[in-house]
């Protein structure tokens, strides 16, 4: 096979999300329609319009050693835990290049200049560049933490995860907004196909729960304002919806050649199919109504691919619960893929996790891999009064999970877009 045209594999998942601290509580959260969305109990909230988040469930400082947690930002630290994981998961067990001291470990190594990592971030480093703003203004020069510059800049949780896992293949940072996580995938994809690589670990991670983005989203009436009813606020496709509920966490795929993969033995939950990718040229934050930058994302997939329409069951929708994007998305669907798209379980797993921004492609993609290799679609909660261009347009999973079939190749997309109109479109395919 061509190196320009190799197959794609995903071998190991990694999260840590308001639902759970690893990918296993994530999934079951997601199954049984939990909210991860609570109260803001921090004192500064008491002043803001949105006193709602969703938070994550545990904490890095109970995972992270103190000294490492310390020079690392919040996404940087989302972004390892979840790494960690998901290289685990892959079956290494050591670093890249490291000596293996047994033939079974051996088997679990991978070339370092065969590995990299594509992690990303919507906003990064937000919280040590504002903390450390405060530090400075309140407390003089010197007491500015050295750290600063490389906990803050974007690439900094790339690079940790880089470090951590011994890659020199490359270490990249798509910054797209809310689509930067899934692009980071698309990215691996082609590193991979493309022959830059034969394994690459990516995804995306987001910490933007402080009181400046929290303040600049409610004033943008973007997010939801159910201050009363935290665990109901985030409902996509509801009449009701009224913007998106904050979250934070990060999400990470081990992606891998298969041919790499089955020279080791790896467990594989799915084959990446590719990505497509699109902009609207349209506005800075407003969706095109219409959906045609994303019906153009889904468009290049199909024509980039051998990705059959027949094959796909199930839609990890964006999703946000805002009362635009919801429907551009689902008449793009039904734009590109027509009758086909009645047989498209739709997802919008965003209803329990809120929105990661740069961290929802990679958490999304380890529950669309998810969905297809436990053939099963998490339900979209909150959904009491479905808007009637919704019903009419797809058939969103609604109250309870829905088993897919059973028997036969099936696949799944991933859909992610983005402030700047920013549109990327991932399929993942059981083998």
């Amino acid at each position: 096979m061509s190196p320009t045209n190799r197959t794609v594999v995903v071998t190991g998942i990694g999260a840590t999300t308001p639902l759970g601290g690893d990918a296993a509580s994530t999934w079951e959260g997601l199954v049984a329609g939990r909210s991860g969305v609570r109260p803001l109990e921090q004192d500064w909230a008491a002043d803001q319009a949105v006193r709602i988040a969703a938070q994550i469930a545990v904490e890095p400082g109970e995972v992270i050693p103190r000294p490492q947690a310390r020079r690392l930002d919040r996404s940087a630290q989302f972004a390892l835990i979840a790494a960690k994981e998901a290289w685990a998961d892959a079956g290494f067990t050591d670093k890249a290049g490291a000596e293996a001291s047994d033939a079974a470990a051996q088997g679990a190594t991978v070339d370092p200049d065969r590995l990299g990592t594509v992690i990303a971030s919507g906003i990064g480093g937000v919280t040590t560049l504002l903390d450390q703003y405060d530090v400075l203004k309140e407390k003089g020069v010197r007491r500015v933490s050295p750290h600063t510059v490389p906990m803050l800049m974007p690439n900094g949780p790339s690079a940790n995860v880089g470090l951590l896992v011994g890659a020199r293949a490359g270490v990249h940072t798509p910054v797209s907004a809310c689509a930067s996580g899934a692009e980071a995938i698309g990215y691996a994809i082609e590193m991979i196909r493309t022959g830059r690589a034969d394994v690459v670990v990516a995804g995306g991670t987001e910490a933007a729960i402080h009181p400046l983005p929290i303040a600049a989203f409610g004033n943008m009436m973007a997010m939801s304002k159910n201050n009363d009813d935290p665990q109901g606020a985030s409902r996509p496709y509801d009449i009701g919806r009224d913007g998106f509920v904050l979250g934070e966490g990060a999400g990470v795929l081990v992606l891998e050649s298969a041919e790499h993969a089955a020279r080791r033995g790896a467990r594989v939950y799915a084959e990446a199919v590719g990505q497509g990718i699109s902009s609207d040229g349209h506005d800075i934050v407003q969706p095109e109504p219409e959906g045609r930058g994303i019906a153009a994302a889904l468009q290049h997939l199909l024509d980039s691919t051998d990705l059959n329409p027949a094959e796909i069951v199930h839609v990890n929708a964006h999703a946000t619960s805002t009362p635009a994007g919801d429907v551009a998305e689902l008449k793009a669907l039904r734009k590109v893929f027509g009758d086909d798209a009645d047989h498209f379980a739709v997802s919008g797993t965003k209803s329990m996790t809120g929105h990661l921004l740069g961290g929802a492609g990679g958490v999304e993609s380890v529950a669309t891999v998810l969905a297809l290799y436990n053939r099963i679609a998490p339900p979209t909660i909150n959904v009491e009064n479905l808007d009637p261009e919704a019903e009419a347009t797809a058939d969103i999973v609604r109250g309870e999970a829905r088993k897919l079939p059973v028997e036969g190749r099936i696949a799944a997309l991933n859909d992610s877009f983005g402030f700047g109109g920013h549109n990327v479109v991932l399929a993942f395919r059981t083998v």
